[in-house]
């Protein structure tokens, strides 16, 4: 059995929870969550890599159990978000790792990997985006509204996905069987973001995704320039991130591993069993200790 370590770290004066496993001398591997969730999102993947990997997933400051303070104490960004990562990576000593990434860890992985390029190993993106390919619109349209102009009608809409139904929703769309994803998911990342003041920060963090696809170039020349291994697993139902974003990533890396399951936004919750495998034999020939 493996044991799973919950754990936190002082990072630019805010306390960051991590779950960690496996053995420290063996290749890292950094996951990264998404919204609305935590890193309860990799609760067992986690066990499964880390018999042979050391496995490490932090909450997001404002999400799952690390700090999450206000709006008018801490301006939330993907920058300051990835600042963070890179702080609690310092601090771990860990210069060298393997990257998981999905949906807002997508961007916070990138920022990691286009500063530091010498540092990612290997990238696996579940449902991450990194190209203009795959949003989907009938989602996205009222994050865009939202982002090019806050009023009470847009605010209002946007604040549909922090319900309890709007997180639901993300969890069993495009799922081949619903009642095999656990409500214990939606309503704990419900419970998780409705603390007080929380909404502000989704808010703010809706607002900041519009800086993410302006990022995308010097991403794509990360790519063609340091060649990562890319492993693309995606809930090929997902209502967010469609496949088109997943079928990108061969654009700029021909040698792109992509498997596109039948799932959604939240694969892990129902593919655990094809994941996992595909996840430990890519980094199993792509990672040396």
């Amino acid at each position: 059995m493996v044991t799973v370590h919950h754990r936190y770290a002082t990072v630019q004066g805010r306390q960051i929870f991590y779950r960690e496993a496996g053995p420290v001398d063996a290749p890292h591997v950094v996951l990264l969550h998404g919204f609305p969730t935590s890193s309860f999102m990799f609760r067992d993947l986690i066990p499964a890599l880390a018999e042979r990997f050391h496995v490490i997933a932090p909450d997001h400051l404002g999400f799952g159990f690390s700090d999450a303070p206000g709006t008018g104490e801490f301006t939330y960004t993907f920058d300051a978000l990835a600042e963070l990562t890179a702080g609690l990576l310092d601090q771990l000593a860990v210069t060298r790792y393997a990257l998981y990434v999905q949906d807002y860890g997508a961007p916070i992985g990138w920022r990691l990997a286009v500063n530091h390029p010498g540092a990612v190993t290997a990238i696996i993106t579940q449902n991450g985006n990194g190209y203009d390919d795959g949003f989907v619109e009938s989602f996205w349209q009222t994050v865009r509204a939202y982002q090019r102009e806050q009023t009470p009608r847009t605010e209002g809409n946007i604040r549909s996905a922090l319900t309890l139904d709007g997180i639901k929703w993300q969890y069993v769309s495009g799922v081949p069987d619903e009642t095999a994803v656990s409500p214990d998911t939606w309503h704990h990342d419900h419970a998780q973001i409705s603390r007080p003041g929380n909404d502000e920060v989704q808010l703010a963090l809706f607002r900041d995704y519009a800086t993410n696809p302006r990022q995308y170039p010097a991403l794509h020349a990360y790519f063609r320039e340091q060649r990562p291994p890319l492993l693309a697993v995606w809930g090929e139902g997902d209502p967010i991130f469609g496949p088109e974003g997943a079928k990108a990533f061969a654009r700029d890396l021909p040698d792109a591993e992509i498997h596109l399951l039948d799932g959604g936004h939240f694969l892990l919750e129902t593919a655990l069993d094809e994941v996992a495998p595909l996840i430990e034999d890519f980094l199993g020939r792509t990672l040396t200790a």
